[in-house]
């Protein structure tokens, strides 16, 4: 059985792309407070979540053209970094429920 590279790279960056659009709703989900007058702590918890969105999608934009050169590079860096603001959009979901 054979894999072809072009593919596997493509759903990989078809991935990513998934990830960035529900990253975005987190955001989105998170912000929804700072906009009810709830608080400055509120308008903190949505700028993070801004930037974790922001991060995430500049990493997976990196990994997308990552993937178009051939070999593809491995993407260790950018699952670290993915996994982290992954963990940073959990705190911050923990902390908008607690508001």
């Amino acid at each position: 059985m054979t894999t072809d590279a072009t593919a596997v790279a493509e759903r990989t960056r078809l991935a990513w792309r998934r990830t960035g659009l529900s990253a975005a709703v987190v955001m989105l989900l998170a912000m929804r407070p700072a906009f009810a007058d709830a608080g400055p702590a509120a308008v903190l918890l949505a700028v993070a979540a801004m930037g974790g969105w922001v991060t995430l999608v500049v990493t997976a934009y990196r990994r997308a053209r990552g993937l178009t050169i051939s070999p593809p590079r491995p993407g260790r860096r950018s699952v670290v970094a993915y996994a982290a603001i992954t963990v940073s959009f959990a705190v911050i979901g923990g902390l908008v429920v607690t508001l």
